[in-house]
């Protein structure tokens, strides 16, 4: 089959392109979104969302074709092969409208808005996502994929586009009409109910839910498909520690396992994918998106500190190496995602045919795979069409061959060979798979999913005392101040071949504050943390509302006609939530009552919604979890204090335990030059002489005495892993 994706142009054909693309390329050449790149070579003459197409749209009095999807998406693939590289299609939209295509991955803000109408005007949404707009850019239709002619009783774009044209033309005070009632219920959605209290019990409540769906045979919860949704598990992880309810680890400790297990990894080259088709993670939708796997290294590393279970670990040091061979920009970022199509079918790089595997493996060695991956001659899964086997396998373990027990020597020499021999095939499989043509790789470098993935390199290197995931950690955070900060210190949504732009979400600032934070634990530099305090501060300045509360997705000068706020929960952790996390983190490591404050406010804000389906807000209930709880503040200070000292701490679970470091005093001298009265300084600075090392040890409100010298320090804090394991 012929190579699905339209060539991209290099650099050096756009120097050399006439303004006007030459007539070959559409005007989606000159974005810098490997999506719309894709759709550069389209007859349809895309416009980028633009003030230009808006106003072609309104000199013309054309509706606005607007299409939104992303570079991996599967369907957005077989929509532009059937639709958008089809000249009869192309024909009749340039003729009867303005079409746009938007990348979801930079412009969230504008996917949110038009999936909202939508699911408002459908009861679901999805990608590619595509709604026909008044000029001033009012929704008046919305669907998601269409074929080019229309099946089963649905209309495709051969009737779709010159039925809406008519209409446009012929009934326009209905459409106009309709798309009135459409924004003002979409204006009413935005707002929030009036402010309220959580359930005292909340926390119970979305654990129940989450007990009621569990998939007692494949782990998960409900039916297919399942979406990994990892905050999900670091939710009930969290529960399982302040209530010691073994059934909720249970639960964690088997839907990882079973997903680890399953062809949702990828067991040759590592990364997990988007999600599985069926309730058995066997058959994937084969995508590899960033946020996943920076939030499943979160998930593994947390569940491998509280089971001290290896094969977490090895899982978590798998995605690490992942990132490292596929997602890492050269200069210290990460790339977006890794298509699920090649060679214009999805999971072809991903599947084995049988006799693929004869060619490349021993008749032992093929044995031995056939025994432990499932693997057969006529395939391993169903086609979910036809019903029938497709004569390809997706490698994926019929049971747990790497754990290992303390107690049990023969399973641990059993465990030890299994993986040796594993590794010589998986080397010859990686080889091989090697030389087929690989998925696009999206290789724009986005803020929101680097801090996510930073802060989930981060606490991995704690947890793991992964030094490989801490270097790239912290080059990752340098490469978004050098490339995605403006001259203001404001950040910037997107970066790509050397060029920056798009403004900046809420996401943005959330994720990336959420990283400095964890920096800041696993290093003890106290430059992560003046950062993380930097950026809350533009945060509350751009996005947060004085009279409701809670914090807007944009900006107040935004284009679109809602500012939207989001608590829920869905692939990636909202805004709000990860800001409600971030604001309990400072309040516990600073005790400043301005983020307590804002914090309450934030909860209270989005109380209603969270009461009536908790399980959905779980990293708002882990943010409620740490701010109620306890825990254990750390302050150490003294010349000589380094990351080191907290070597006792390392793989150990606290999820409500912080720490930060202090100067000590040489005299009044110091206060002076660190600005004499400031809140920073204060933050910065104890007591304490300079030329002692001490840590203050407090539970709550209540403190210990000082403990004075380093051997003193680790010892107490050898002592407090001891009393927490208790």
């Amino acid at each position: 089959m012929a190579e699905h994706h339209p060539k991209i142009p290099s650099e050096d054909e756009l120097k050399k392109l006439p303004p006007d693309g030459g007539g070959y390329w559409n005007r989606l050449v000159f974005e810098q979104s490997p999506y719309l790149l894709q759709h550069a070579a389209n007859p349809v003459d895309w416009y980028p969302w633009s003030d230009e197409a808006f106003e072609k749209a309104k000199t013309e009095d054309k509706p606005i074709f607007l299409s939104i999807g992303y570079a991996t998406c599967h369907w957005c693939h077989v929509m532009e092969r059937e639709s958008f590289e089809d000249a009869e299609v192309a024909a009749l939209l340039n003729r009867d409208f303005v079409a746009i295509k938007v990348d979801r991955e930079e412009r969230p803000d504008i996917d949110q808005l038009h999936m909202a109408a939508c699911q408002s005007m459908t009861g679901g949404g999805g990608w590619p996502l595509n709604c026909v707009l008044t000029p001033q850019g009012q929704v008046f239709y919305a669907t998601t994929y269409l074929p080019k002619r229309g099946q089963y009783g649905r209309p495709g774009m051969m009737e779709l586009v010159p039925s809406v044209a008519r209409a446009w033309q012929q009934q326009r005070e209905v459409l106009l009409n309709g798309a009135d009632q459409l924004n003002n219920q979409l204006q009413a959605l935005s707002g929030l109910p009036a402010a309220g209290v959580l359930d005292e019990k909340i926390e119970h409540q979305a654990y129940r839910w989450f007990e009621q769906t569990f998939d007692a045979e494949h782990g998960g919860f409900g039916d297919a498909p399942k979406f990994p949704l990892p905050h999900q598990y670091l939710f009930l992880l969290r529960y399982w520690y302040q209530t010691g309810n073994d059934h909720a680890l249970m639960m964690v400790k088997k839907s990882l396992l079973a997903m680890r297990l399953g062809g949702l990894f990828d067991h040759i080259g590592y990364g997990f994918h988007r999600y599985s088709t069926d309730n058995r993670w066997l058959v994937p939708h084969f995508e590899k998106m960033l946020y996943d796997q920076a939030l499943m290294l979160m998930a593994y590393s947390e569940v491998y500190a509280a089971t001290e279970d290896d094969f977490y670990k090895q899982t978590a040091e798998e995605v690490v190496e992942y990132l490292k061979l596929r997602m890492l920009h050269p200069d210290g970022g990460f790339y977006s995602a890794e298509d699920a199509d090649s060679e214009g079918e999805e999971g072809k790089f991903y599947i084995w045919r049988y006799e693929e595997l004869k060619e490349v493996l021993t008749q032992d060695e093929l044995t031995w795979l056939e025994r432990d991956f499932c693997v057969f001659p006529k395939g391993n899964y169903i086609d979910e069409a036809s019903g029938r086997m497709t004569g390809a396998n997706i490698l994926h373990l019929s049971e747990y061959f790497v754990a290992t027990t303390d107690n049990d020597d023969r399973e641990k020499v059993i465990s030890k060979t299994w993986r040796t021999e594993w590794q010589v095939i998986r080397n010859k499989l990686y080889q091989h798979r090697e030389k087929r043509e690989h998925p696009l790789l999206d290789d724009k470098v986005l803020s929101d999913w680097n801090g996510l993935a930073i802060a989930a390199l981060a606490r991995c290197s704690l947890l793991l005392d992964c030094r490989d995931g801490l270097e790239m950690a912290h080059n990752a955070f340098d490469f978004i101040r050098q490339n995605l900060v403006d001259e203001n210190g404001f950040l910037i949504k997107r970066y790509r071949n050397g060029h920056a732009g798009l403004p900046a979400h809420l996401d943005d600032y959330a994720s990336l504050i959420w990283a400095a934070l964890e920096l800041h634990q696993a290093t003890l530099n106290n430059d992560y943390l003046k950062q993380a305090l930097e950026w809350t501060e533009i945060a509350i300045d751009k996005f947060w509302d004085d009279e409701s509360h809670g914090f807007y997705f944009t900006e107040a000068n935004t284009e679109l006609a809602v500012r939207a706020k989001e608590i829920y929960d869905g692939a990636e952790p909202s805004g709000n939530a990860m800001m409600a996390r971030n604001l309990a983190f400072l309040y516990r490591l600073t005790g400043e009552t301005c983020w307590q404050t804002r914090f309450n406010q934030l909860i209270a804000a989005f109380a209603p919604q969270a009461n009536r389906y908790p399980a959905g807000y779980t990293v708002l209930l882990t943010a409620v979890e740490l701010m109620k709880s306890p825990g254990q503040h750390l302050l150490l200070s003294g010349r000589g204090i380094t990351a080191d000292i907290l070597n006792p701490l390392k793989g150990q679970y606290l999820p409500d335990t912080v720490w930060l470091t202090a100067a000590g005093r040489d005299g009044d001298k110091d206060r002076d030059q660190e600005g004499k009265g400031s809140a920073e300084s204060e933050l910065f600075s104890t007591k304490f002489p300079a030329d002692k090392q001490v840590m203050c040890l407090c539970l709550g409100t209540a403190c210990e005495l000082p403990i004075i010298g380093r051997a003193n320090i680790l010892a107490r804090l050898i002592r407090l892993v001891a009393e927490d394991r208790s």
